[in-house]
């Protein structure tokens, strides 16, 4: 199934457009790889992250779905990893590359 596919049938993207473009922008990744194509391939197994709100999502595909169903069947195709929300891409109080230069 195709990743842009899978974010719209697990209601995180309300349409497929709006999952390609987060795709676009390089924010999903599988298994620890940025996804690069909307049609890249995603199986059972697979880890994928992706922001969600103000943090970071990070969840495992249990089984890819065949529909855009209710959202406590989409919950049932994949489990949360990081359930208090701790991953984070970037700490709040991270360097950045101002604070170097100055």
């Amino acid at each position: 199934m195709r990743i842009d596919r899978l974010f719209c049938f697990l209601r995180f993207a309300r349409t497929r457009s709006l999952s390609h473009r987060l795709i676009d922008e390089g924010h999903i990744r599988r298994n620890g790889v940025r996804v690069c194509r909307a049609s890249q391939p995603v199986e059972a197994g697979d880890v994928l992250t992706f922001p969600w709100g103000d943090g970071v999502r990070v969840i495992e595909l249990l089984a890819l779905p065949t529909r855009r169903g209710p959202p406590a069947e989409a919950q049932s195709f994949y489990r949360t990893l990081d359930q208090q929300g701790q991953t984070a891409i970037a700490p709040v109080n991270s360097t950045t590359t101002s604070d170097i230069l100055d």
